[in-house]
């Protein structure tokens, strides 16, 4: 019996032909076989689940009719044929399968600049790294679902967000807060910095931490991980005659706003620290936050 979630062998192929223009894909041969080079769409004709519109991987399901289904819809629908009304069974579309194997198609994202190819069954795993996939927005209070690339995510923090953008490498910036006590899960403040050609975000934040108030500020690069090792931050922290400072590595923002600060990557203040060094009664808050941004040599 075979495996149901098995990759099938190489199919006797031939060019398939359309009215569309087709892929280009390289010129290098498949175990003795040029891959098949299909037109777009029919590419999403024939691979397209017909109930959740994702491409469709081993075991292609198919109904007595030749419909086919992905194997995770198919319970979705109660093993009916969403076109037919057949029962489904435990057909499986071997002949489509072997197709896509023979099959190398444009990164999802190729519209945004990625030229690469892959192969079907490779395609997905690529375009969950692809570094040319869109970023989500990066700011942290409003579970904002806008993405795209960094110059749309900067031109959407300043018009919906209105979020300050700052051309410098140096900040110096006051938090005030009435009633310290009152921390919100989660209040914060986000300011955007252009410097050395990219984009950064500065966030500070109130939250509780295991019950108690806390204050965390840390950067974030608008770009990819490896973009961003590149650069170096510190922020410093005082009053009274003391100083705390913090220096770290920027993270970028495809790491989730929530995920940088569950990680405490960042100059963290208890209360009771941040009442201290904002002087007077402590019975206000008055923090005053600065620090730099540097390129690595």
């Amino acid at each position: 019996m075979d495996d149901p979630r098995s990759l099938p062998g190489d199919a006797d192929s031939s060019l398939v032909s359309g009215n569309d223009q087709p892929c280009v894909v390289p010129s290098k041969i498949l175990n003795g076989r040029k891959p098949i080079v299909l037109p777009n769409s029919d590419i999403d004709g024939l691979l397209e689940c017909p109930v959740c519109s994702s491409s469709m991987y081993p075991p292609i399901q198919q109904c007595p009719s030749g419909h086919t289904i992905c194997f995770d819809c198919k319970a979705k629908v109660n093993n009916k044929c969403p076109i037919c009304r057949k029962e489904i069974g435990n057909i499986r579309c071997l002949a489509l399968e072997k197709l896509a194997v023979s099959l190398h198609l444009p990164c999802a994202y190729h519209r945004l600049g990625c030229e690469e190819m892959f192969p079907y069954y490779t395609k997905l795993k690529h375009e969950d790294q692809c570094v040319f996939r869109p970023y989500s927005c990066p700011h942290p209070g409003s579970d904002c679902p806008v993405t795209g690339d960094v110059p749309t995510l900067v031109a959407h923090l300043r018009e919906v967000h209105k979020v300050d953008l700052q051309t410098e490498c140096t900040f110096n910036h006051r938090y005030v807060k009435k009633d310290p006590c009152a921390v919100d899960n989660v209040s914060w403040t986000l300011t955007l910095f252009h410097c050395f050609g990219h984009y950064f975000c500065l966030h500070f934040e109130a939250f509780r931490l295991g019950g108690e108030a806390v204050y965390m500020a840390f950067v974030r690069f608008m770009g990819e991980e490896s973009e961003a090792r590149k650069f170096s931050y510190c922020l410093e922290v005082g009053g009274n005659g003391r100083k705390l400072t913090w220096q770290g590595v920027p993270r970028s923002i495809r790491d989730g706003h929530r995920k940088v600060r569950d990680s405490h990557d960042g100059l963290i203040l208890q209360r009771s620290l941040a009442l201290y060094f904002s002087g007077g009664d402590r019975k206000e808050l008055k923090l005053r936050i600065t620090g730099r941004i540097w390129e690595e040599l």
